[in-house]
């Protein structure tokens, strides 16, 4: 019975390098899911945030993108 045990305990130990393997790769796919979601929600708020850096930067003034469809004005950067 105690050979049996020590098997059953052995085999047990080999099989756990696949599951941790198994669990790092699903908390990678998890992390790599939370970044895309994260950068498609914010990522027209950090363009124009971008955009309004860099023309102040260059000592101009940033107007934002304005309207939607044949009225929309693109966003300008005026000194």
């Amino acid at each position: 019975m105690l050979s049996l045990y020590t098997n059953l305990a052995v085999r047990l130990q080999r099989n756990e390098k696949g599951a941790t393997a198994v669990e790092y790769g699903i908390m990678v796919g998890l992390i790599a899911v939370v970044i895309i979601v994260a950068v498609s929600l914010l990522g027209g708020q950090l363009d124009a945030m971008f955009d309004t850096v860099n023309c102040q930067l260059k000592g101009g003034v940033y107007t934002p993108a304005s309207g939607t469809g044949t009225t929309a004005v693109l966003a300008s950067c005026s000194k």
